[in-house]
């Protein structure tokens, strides 16, 4: 792989890649965070989070020596939260919450 190429696989992978990244890893916390007692502990601590874990996907991208270890921790993030989401819409969720009439 060239300069050019290592370069733009950067640029892509620190910039809509990391945001992507991020907003998918926040949807698939409320997944695996419990609820508090209010019942919204899992909703508040990813939105409150969601900037950390742009700014280290960021950072991560920017400075590591191998991009491609960069790729699949990103890609290995996006896929467990990816599934995590599409367990939630699909009904296999392990957290299906009814509310109680």
């Amino acid at each position: 792989m060239g300069a050019r190429a290592r370069t733009w696989g950067r640029v892509m992978l620190a910039g809509p890649g990391a945001i992507i990244v991020a907003v998918v890893t926040m949807a698939g916390m409320t997944r695996w965070i419990p609820g508090g007692a209010a019942g919204i502990d899992n909703v508040v601590l990813p939105l409150v989070l969601a900037p950390l874990i742009w700014a280290s996907l960021f950072f991560y991208a920017c400075l590591d020596s191998k991009l491609s270890r960069v790729a699949i921790v990103t890609g290995a993030l996006l896929l467990v939260h990816g599934a995590l989401v599409a367990a939630a819409f699909t009904g296999n969720g392990t957290h299906s919450r009814q509310v109680a009439r």
